[in-house]
């Protein structure tokens, strides 16, 4: 990179980054969430804890959901357990939008204090992170223990173990009363420098992986959360000595919850009449609940 880009350009929040890196054969995309991530939290009253998970969840679900190229694909992370505290963590984004829930037992989450670890909030529990990609492309999943110190490292060892694709993903996460900022870097090696191309040997220690996770891993959590530092301006602390590096507008992120009165009249429709006839109440209306954005929808069947 020959400068950093002027500040009328540059990336603050709300947009995803990417970059690329040819010389190193690695892309990466980098995103800060604030307004958006403070409506999608508004939905619900969640605990401090809970706050902090879903927010790096969010921002994990936008860094992988920057990946896709396709218009209409989607990524969707799910988090589920056996006898923890979460029962289920779910985020998903597509085009841009971005929506995610957490489901909870109070009681559980109280008795493990003010910072449960990721073992204490989920026991036993599983990631699956899901692709669905537009264009008849096709669907594909992987499923990962809930293993390490934190959701980014779960995600780390996904794209390791079912992509075969070395990851490093480091995320913060800053939550002061009603307000919440969390952001998120996400840097891969593509050893053959061609995405898409089957890689049978993936490598942790190839020394271009090696030297770009040493300048990728020494960003600071004070660094990604400062709103005056833009994106643009962090790409250029960390790979100011490459030979180029190549930055890529991605896509601007807003709340995504898709429900509607109509989405949810088709989804019933699918159902038998029976079926449709005993979820109705006494006033003959089907009363349909969205966990994502916390409405209620009366629907007349």
């Amino acid at each position: 990179m020959d400068q950093t880009p002027q500040k009328p350009e540059e990336t603050y929040a709300g947009q995803l980054l990417g970059f690329t890196i040819p010389s190193r054969n690695v892309r990466g995309r980098m995103v800060r969430l604030d307004s958006t991530l403070d409506e999608i939290l508004s939905a619900h009253a969640y605990p401090a804890p809970i706050t902090h998970l879903l927010a790096e969840a969010l921002v994990l679900a936008s860094l992988m959901g920057g990946l896709l190229k396709d218009d209409g694909s989607q990524v969707t992370m799910q988090a589920q357990t056996e006898a923890g505290a979460v029962k289920l963590l779910v985020c998903d984004f597509k085009g841009g939008e971005l929506r995610g829930y957490v489901d909870f037992d109070e009681a559980k989450l109280a008795e493990l204090g003010a910072n449960p670890s990721l073992f204490a909030l989920f026991g036993k529990g599983y990631l699956a992170i899901t692709f669905d990609m537009a264009g008849g492309k096709g669907r594909y999943q992987g499923i990962v223990p809930l293993e390490g110190d934190s959701l980014a490292q779960a995600c780390e060892n996904y794209f390791f173990q079912s992509e075969q694709v070395p990851t490093l993903i480091r995320c913060a996460v800053r939550s002061d009363g009603d307000t919440c900022v969390a952001a998120g870097l996400l840097v891969q090696h593509l050893p053959d420098g061609e995405e898409g191309r089957e890689r049978l040997h993936a490598r942790l220690d190839h020394p271009e992986w090696e030297h770009i996770a040493v300048l990728a891993g020494s960003i600071r959590h004070d660094e990604l959360l400062d709103p005056e530092l833009s994106l643009d301006a962090l790409v250029w602390r960390l790979f100011h000595e490459e030979e180029e590096v190549r930055i890529q507008r991605g896509e601007t992120i807003a709340r995504g919850c898709r429900c509607s009165i109509e989405h949810y009249e088709q989804v019933l429709a699918r159902f038998p009449s029976e079926d449709r006839r005993e979820m109705r109440n006494d006033e003959g209306i089907i009363l349909v609940d969205c966990a994502f954005c916390s409405k209620q929808f009366a629907i007349a069947d």
